[in-house]
C-alpha cells in the first residue's frame, strides 16, 4: 500500500491570484514562477483565452515542509461555513499570555492585510485559545 507524502489544499474563490497573495503574506508561501516560455504571469495571462485568464493560481512553502496551496475560479459566491478550514499555528508552543499576545498581534497583521477577525475563543480546560477569522474572500481560518 502506498503512503501519500504531500497534500493540496484548493480554494474555490472568486479572484484566485488575490486570494493566493493574501495566502502568501499570511504563511511566508511564495508563487511560483511563470510557465517557461513567459516573463511574466501576466504576459502567460495575455497568451490564454479570456475566459480562462486568472482561472487558477498556486502557492507554495519555499521551504517544502507546508502543502502546495492551489486556488480555482468558481462562478458562485461562498453561501456556507466552510466545511474545511486552515489552522495557522501562530502560537505554538506558547502558553498564557504570551501565547494571547503572539495571536493578537498575528491577528492585527492580518487585519492590516484585508482579513477579518470573527471572533476570540480564550483557553479553558479542553481547549487553547484561538481567533477566528475570514480571508479577502470570506473563507474561515483560525489562528491558534
Amino acid at each position: 500500500m502506498s503512503s501519500v507524502k504531500q497534500i493540496q489544499i484548493t480554494f474555490d474563490c472568486a479572484d484566485p491570484e488575490r486570494v493566493a497573495r493574501f495566502w502568501c503574506e499570511v504563511l511566508g508561501y511564495v508563487a511560483p514562477p511563470p510557465p517557461e516560455g513567459f516573463a511574466t504571469w501576466d504576459d502567460y495571462h495575455l497568451s490564454l483565452r479570456p475566459e480562462e485568464r486568472g482561472a487558477w493560481f498556486a502557492c507554495a512553502d519555499p521551504t517544502g515542509a507546508g502543502p502546495r496551496l492551489y486556488f480555482q475560479r468558481v462562478p458562485e459566491g461562498k453561501v456556507a461555513k466552510n466545511r474545511v478550514h486552515v489552522d495557522v499555528r501562530a502560537g505554538a508552543g506558547l502558553v498564557g499570555a504570551e501565547r494571547l499576545a503572539t495571536l493578537e498581534a498575528e491577528r492585527d497583521r492580518l487585519v492590516a492585510l484585508g482579513a477579518v477577525c470573527e471572533r476570540v475563543m480564550l483557553a479553558d480546560e479542553e481547549n487553547e485559545s484561538c481567533i477566528v477569522m475570514r480571508d479577502i474572500e470570506g473563507n474561515e481560518f483560525c489562528l491558534d
